[in-house]
Formats: C-alpha cells, sequence, structure tokens
C-alpha cells in the first residue's frame, strides 16, 4: 500500500511540475507580453482594436495587458504605478521584459518609467503614438490638473524629461506622429532623438487607436 501511495504521489508532483513547467517557459515559445499605456482621460478600453490586431497575428490574451491610472493625478505616481504593474505582469508571466505602446500622455508615463525609475532593464520596446514627449500647448487647456501643468511644453517634468540621453540603454525606440495630429502641438513633440521616428501623412489623435495599419506597424516594430 505504502508503495502504491508513494509511486501515486511521484506520479502526481511529476505532473505538477510539467505544468509549472509549461506555464514558466510559455512567453519564450510565444511574444514577449505587451502593456498598452492610455493617454489623457482615456483608460484600457483604448487597447480593443489594438489587442485584436495583436492577437490576429498570433499573440495571445495572455501576453496582452493594458495599465490604466488616473489622468489627472501627478504623472510621476501614475510612473510608479505603471513599475508596479510591469512586475506584476513579469511575475505573471515569467517573462524577463516587456514591450510598452503608449498613446498621448502615456508617453510622459512611460518614459518616466523607464527614464526616471530604472524602467529600461525591464522593457525591450517602447512604442509611442502621438505621445507628448515633448509636451503639447493643448495641455494649456486643462492646467488645473497636475497632468497638464507637467505636459505643457517647457515645463519642469518635460525639462527633466528631456535632459541627456532621450532614448538611454537597450531598449529599442520607435514613435508615430502626424501634422493631423490636431492635439499635440507641436506635432513634433512626439519625436524622441534616437528613436526610429515615423511621419503618417494625415492622422487624427484618436484614430491612431483605431488604425489597424499603424497599429500593425507597432505589431512588426515590437518583433524585430
Amino acid at each position: 500500500m505504502r508503495r502504491a501511495l508513494g509511486s501515486l504521489l511521484a506520479a502526481v508532483l511529476a505532473a505538477v511540475g510539467v505544468v509549472f513547467g509549461t506555464v514558466g517557459t510559455a512567453h519564450a515559445a510565444g511574444h514577449t507580453p505587451v502593456v498598452f499605456v492610455h493617454g489623457y482621460t482615456g483608460s484600457a478600453s483604448n487597447w480593443v482594436t489594438a489587442e485584436a490586431v495583436f492577437q490576429a497575428a498570433g499573440y495571445s490574451s495572455n501576453e496582452l495587458y493594458a495599465f490604466n491610472y488616473d489622468s489627472y493625478g501627478d504623472n510621476r505616481t501614475n510612473a510608479a504605478s505603471l513599475a508596479s504593474y510591469v512586475q506584476q505582469v513579469r511575475q505573471r508571466t515569467g517573462a524577463a521584459k516587456v514591450d510598452i505602446v503608449n498613446h498621448s500622455m502615456g508617453g510622459l508615463v512611460s518614459l518616466w518609467y523607464v527614464k526616471q525609475l530604472g524602467g529600461g532593464q525591464y522593457v525591450r520596446h517602447l512604442a509611442s503614438l502621438a505621445g507628448a514627449n515633448h509636451g503639447t500647448t493643448a495641455a494649456l487647456a486643462c492646467e488645473i490638473y497636475v497632468t497638464c501643468q507637467q505636459m505643457t511644453p517647457g515645463s519642469s517634468f518635460i525639462t527633466t524629461l528631456s535632459s541627456g540621453d532621450e532614448t538611454p540603454g537597450d531598449t529599442k525606440y520607435a514613435t508615430w506622429y502626424s501634422p493631423c495630429d490636431g492635439i499635440i502641438n507641436p506635432y513634433t513633440s512626439t519625436m524622441l532623438s534616437g528613436a526610429t521616428n515615423n511621419y503618417v501623412a494625415c492622422e487624427n489623435h484618436l484614430t491612431y487607436l483605431t488604425d489597424t495599419v499603424v497599429l500593425s506597424a507597432v505589431r512588426a516594430f515590437l518583433a524585430t
């Protein structure tokens, strides 16, 4: 009886080991997890089309994560929350690094995390869609909120982000920007020195989130 129970226990433990082994290495055979970071007044639901584009290309739902944050709170706090979120994604997937795709003010949250909080070591690619990376004068319309104050060109927040190397570390950076943006002013604010900066002939600020051509280009960039 003891021998039978011992054999059964060994079989169960072996099965558990196989299961955990599969979970721990699943990402290695798939894709680097993607963390989407929305813009001002946005939410995780902004990325529904992007997630569909990525899934159509073979990504699983367990490789796609949309981060939510407070659009009206301090972006330094939002970046710290992003740091915690990335850590959770890494623990859940077993991945050493993630890819970040951001939109609008999400560019500031992402860059603060990468440059000021040491997040670069955990980020393989960073793709910025219409990112307010050097600020936008449109933020003057909502400057009662600290995030808009930080998003204003020349703010101390922007000055800190723009100082030194704009694309540090081994992270690969790319941006997408357009003269038809309408919100990022000047529209060239999105561009980062050292990044692959992609000019889009005419793209509205919000339609980046639903343009499958642009989103497919972002997906292709993450595959490099």
